[in-house]
Order: structure tokens, then sequence, then C-alpha cells
């Protein structure tokens, strides 16, 4: 595991003082009721903001603290405990990685900077449909004269109703590319889509010419940038379901030892005892992958796309145990909607698909390690 540093002590122990005060699980259930158009509370992004989590991994000539990626990963490791349903991966992780990574200066000044201050939500426009990487790219972008024309349909974008900018993936007919795209232009159309956890991705359909002033990094040469950004957003996510399963763990633990049936407290039973010390053994190899692979970004290791892979099958697999376990030893409450069990249940199967689920990334950490 990490050695943290006293700053990155300070920050953990903040955001889950924070997280608990402001956004326990209660909080995601306001979201499933629908209470918030865009699927977030602005003012609660926008206390996040004030303390400077958005700029985290934001260079300091924008306005970010500059801080890491297992800085930041200690940040979302605390949202997933509560599940919080705020727009943070895909805008202070993924945008602002991809801005950070290939954008140019005039991109940051417009974006990024406001990013780091919360003014701005950027997300990622990758996934067309049910697919576990963006191994072909549907929509497509086609040189025209001063710029480019970008067609296609994303699906589903994550936190897309929430953004202001999408950073998307084409096909070109020099390979990948990538663009800052606003949102707000004309040309641009998104729909929401329902999904079992109540978040709000989007659907979003485009048909615009954007500038050269738009493209990220080199035209026809983004396959790496996008790898690039895609291992830094996989190690996040998987530091957020590390959260999830940490706390159902807990919660689950709590419940066996207080819970009396047949006169006995159920965690006395010597079969639940060896499934909990399963799930504990299990949480420790996730958080080593998992801290491993957030300082391998900071530390530029050619080795991350390994790590990165690593790192989210294990949060998936231990993620998608635990969440099942939680279910089951809570008996029948753990059925119901009332319970926070299915909320994390819920959450546990959105986020495992969510870039890649732990089939691809074992796959693809064999494939990384010449298997």
């Amino acid at each position: 595991m990490a050695v943290l540093s006293e700053d990155q002590i300070m920050l953990r122990d903040m955001a889950a003082a924070w997280v608990r005060d402001r956004q326990p699980v209660s909080a995601r259930r306001a979201v499933f009721e629908g209470h918030f158009d865009r699927g977030y509370d602005p003012a609660v992004y926008a206390e996040m903001a004030e303390m400077g989590w958005t700029g985290i991994v934001v260079p300091e000539a924008w306005g970010g603290l500059d801080f890491g990626y297992l800085s930041l990963g200690l940040v979302i490791e605390e949202l997933g405990r509560t599940l919080v349903a705020l727009p943070f991966v895909s805008s202070a992780l993924a945008a602002a990685s991809a801005l950070r990574l290939g954008g140019t200066d005039a991109q940051r000044d417009r974006w990024l900077r406001g990013i780091a201050d919360g003014s701005v939500i950027g997300a990622l426009a990758v996934d067309e449909g049910v697919r576990h990487a963006p191994a072909t790219l549907g929509v497509r972008a086609e040189a025209v004269p001063r710029g480019w024309r970008i067609q296609g349909e994303k699906r589903p974008v994550p936190d897309g109703m929430a953004a202001d900018v999408a950073i998307v993936a084409a096909a070109s007919a020099g390979g990948t590319m990538l663009f800052a795209v606003d949102l707000a232009a004309e040309g641009v159309t998104r729909r929401a889509l329902d999904q079992i956890d109540a978040r709000r991705p989007a659907m979003i359909t485009f048909d615009i010419v954007v500038g050269e002033d738009a493209v990220l990094g080199t035209a026809g040469e983004g396959a790496a940038l996008l790898d690039a950004i895609l291992d830094r957003v996989r190690a996040g996510v998987a530091a957020e379901m590390l959260g999830m399963a940490t706390q159902a763990f807990e919660t689950t633990l709590d419940y066996l030892k207080t819970r009396v049936q047949f006169g006995q407290i159920i965690g006395s039973f010597q079969a639940l005892q060896h499934r909990a010390s399963e799930m504990f053994g299990e949480l420790q190899l996730t958080r080593s992958a998992v801290e491993a692979a957030l300082a391998a970004i900071d530390a530029d290791d050619p080795d991350l796309p390994k790590l990165a892979s690593l790192a989210k099958a294990l949060a998936g697999d231990t993620l998608h145990r635990i969440s099942n376990e939680m279910v089951q030893m809570h008996g029948g409450i753990g059925m119901t909607h009332e319970h926070d069990a299915g909320l994390y249940l819920k959450s546990a199967r959105v986020a495992d698909q969510s870039y890649g689920n732990a089939a691809y990334h074992r796959e693809r950490w064999g494939r990384l390690s010449g298997y």
C-alpha cells in the first residue's frame, strides 16, 4: 500500500468528514426520487470546488492544486463510500486529465480553469452503446475548410446531462481524434438516459462543425492520448469502487455484530465469519492495486496500463462479491429499497461496466503482460 504524506492524510480525513456530514447515503436517495434535473446538486458541487478538490490534478497555472492522482483518488474513495452522485469523476478526473495531457494553452484557459474552480463541468464521450472498450468508433470526424465536421452519437455519456464541455473521441481518415466540444453549441442534442443507479448519463448526438482549435493533441494520433486518459479514469473509478466495497463491508460487519438469530449474534456463526474474513482479504488486495495504479500515474510509470487494468479488474470482482454478500447477509431487509444494500448493489453493477468491466480488464492485463 502507498505511504501517504501528512497532507494526503489530512485531505483524506477532511473528505471523510465532509462526506459524512454533507453527502450521506440519504442524499443518493434524493437523486433516486428525481429531486435534481441534472442528476446532482450544484450547490454541493460548488462546496467541493471551494475546498479546491475539483482542481486537485489541474496545474497551478490554470488555477489548480497539482496535488497528484493519488491525492485525488483518496477523495474519490471517500465519495464512493456513500455513493455520492456528483460529476466529480467525469469532470475533475476525466475531462481535467484530457485537457492536462492533450489540451493547448487556449483550451486550458477556456475549459480547464473553469473545471478547477467548479464553474465548468466536463465529461468524457467515448462509448457508443454496449461495449467494454472503444475498439471501434462510429462517430466520424471529417476535415472541412477551417475545421472538422463531427457526426454521430455517443451513449452513455456519464454525467452528460450536467456537462458543459465534452471530450469527444471520433474516427477520422487519419486515425482516432479527440475534440473539446461545447455542448451548448448548435448541432449538439442530448437526451437523458435512465440508469439503475439513478445517475443521469446522456445520449448525445453530434452534427456540428468545430474549428481546429477544438482538436486535442495531434490530429489523427489520438489513440495513445485516449488510452492515457482512460487509464487515469479507470484507476479513479477503481478507487470509487474501493470506497463502495469498503463501506458495504463495514455496514455488513456491523450487522453481523448486532443481529440476533436463534438466540445468538449471527457473527458468532463460523460460516459467516469465514465469508467476512475472505471479503476483508479481498479488500486489502484491491486497496494495494488501486493505490499502486494511482501512484503510477504520479510517477509516470510505463506500467500504468497494466496497473490500471489490474486495479479495475480487482475492484470489479471485489465490489461484485461484497455487494452480493451485503444483500444476502442482511436477509429479507437487504432485498428492500428502504435498505442501503440495494443501492450499493445497483451502483456496483454500473461501476463495473464503466470504462471496461472486470472480464475485459483481466484479458487486457494478460495481453499487456505477454500472455
